[in-house]
């Protein structure tokens, strides 16, 4: 698993826990839409710390808090 689709796995996850559609988390966030599909369809490949946080205020949770997985923690280093 890379960055970016570890990003768009743990999005999932936090939709799922809170009972929101991607849709949903787009509006409370500020986030368009195109972007979290394009994060969350692996499109998007360089996916901003600022996209982020704006994701995370949305699900009213921490920057810790969404990269505190064993999924981040485990990743490799990407050599592009």
């Amino acid at each position: 698993m890379n960055i970016s689709e570890a990003v768009a796995a743990r999005i999932l996850e936090l939709c799922a826990a809170k009972r929101i559609t991607v849709n949903k988390l787009s509006n409370i966030s500020g986030v368009t839409q195109s972007t979290v599909n394009d994060i969350v369809n692996h499109r998007a490949k360089n996916i901003g710390i600022v996209t982020i946080k704006k994701l995370c205020d949305g699900l009213e949770i921490t920057i810790t808090d969404f990269f505190d997985t064993a999924s981040f923690r485990e990743l490799e280093q990407e050599l592009y």
